[in-house]
C-alpha cells in the first residue's frame, strides 16, 4: 500500500546530503517553516538554498542562514542588513540575484524538461554581464539555464497519502513548480484527508512528485 507520511520531522529530513541544492517554496504564505528547521536540525552542511523571498531578516530562511549550514543563496532579492547580506559582506555566503520571474521560471523549467530559455529581463543590466545575450525579434535576451534541486520543502494545506496536495490561496506560489523540480520533494501539510477526498481539478501537486509528506496541524 502507498502511504507516503512519515512518523516525525527527522524521517522527513533523513538523507539530505552536504552539499545538496534545496529548493524552499513560499513567499510570504506558503513557507514549510517547520521543515526548514528540520533542515537546520539535520545538520547537512554546504546547501545551496533557492527561495524567492531569501534575503529576509528574520523568519525561517534567517534562521536557516544563521546556522552557517548555507553556502551558496539563490533569491530575488537581499536588503543589505539582512542576515544574508551581512553575511555576504563578510565573505561568508556566495549570493546569486535572480529577478522574481526568471527565478521562477528557472524553476519550472528545470521540471519540464527545458534545457534553457531566453529572456529580455536583466538582458542590459549588469546581471548579464560575462554571460550570453542574443536578438530576438529586436530584443536584447539573455540566456537562463533551469534550476535543478536535490530536496524540494513544500508547504501544502491538504495531502492523501499518495501525496496529492491542495494549496491554500496565495501558497500555491513556488510550491508546485519547485515540487516538479526536486528528485526529493518533502512535504508538510495541515490537514491530512482520505485517498479520493480531494477532487482531481483541486490537485495542484501531483502525488508522482511527492516521496516524504509531514503531517503539520495548523
Amino acid at each position: 500500500m502507498i502511504d507516503k507520511f512519515v512518523p516525525s520531522l527527522a524521517d522527513a529530513m533523513a538523507g539530505i546530503q552536504d552539499g545538496a541544492t534545496v529548493l524552499a517554496a513560499g513567499f510570504g504564505p506558503g513557507t514549510p517553516a517547520t521543515l526548514m528547521r528540520g533542515l537546520a536540525e539535520q545538520g547537512a552542511r554546504d546547501l545551496t538554498i533557492v527561495m524567492n523571498a531569501g534575503g529576509r531578516d528574520e523568519g525561517p530562511i534567517a534562521d536557516l542562514l544563521s546556522t552557517g549550514l548555507v553556502g551558496k543563496l539563490i533569491c530575488s532579492f537581499v536588503r543589505a542588513d539582512s542576515v544574508a547580506g551581512r553575511q555576504f559582506a563578510k565573505g561568508q555566503l556566495e549570493l546569486e540575484i535572480v529577478p522574481q520571474g526568471t527565478l521562477a521560471e528557472r524553476i519550472r523549467a528545470a521540471g519540464a524538461g527545458v534545457r534553457g530559455f531566453y529572456t529580455p529581463t536583466a538582458a542590459d543590466t549588469i546581471l548579464a554581464e560575462g554571460r550570453e545575450t542574443r536578438m530576438i525579434n529586436g530584443r536584447l535576451c539573455l540566456l537562463e539555464y533551469p534550476i535543478f534541486g536535490d530536496v524540494a520543502l513544500i508547504d501544502a494545506w491538504q495531502a492523501d497519502r499518495f501525496g496529492n496536495l491542495t494549496h491554500r490561496d496565495s501558497a500555491r506560489n513556488f510550491n508546485p513548480i519547485m515540487a516538479m523540480a526536486a528528485k526529493m520533494t518533502i512535504v508538510q501539510t495541515a490537514h491530512v484527508v482520505e485517498l479520493g477526498a480531494i477532487q482531481p481539478e483541486h490537485v495542484h501537486t501531483a502525488g508522482v512528485f511527492v516521496q516524504r509528506v509531514l503531517h503539520v496541524p495548523v
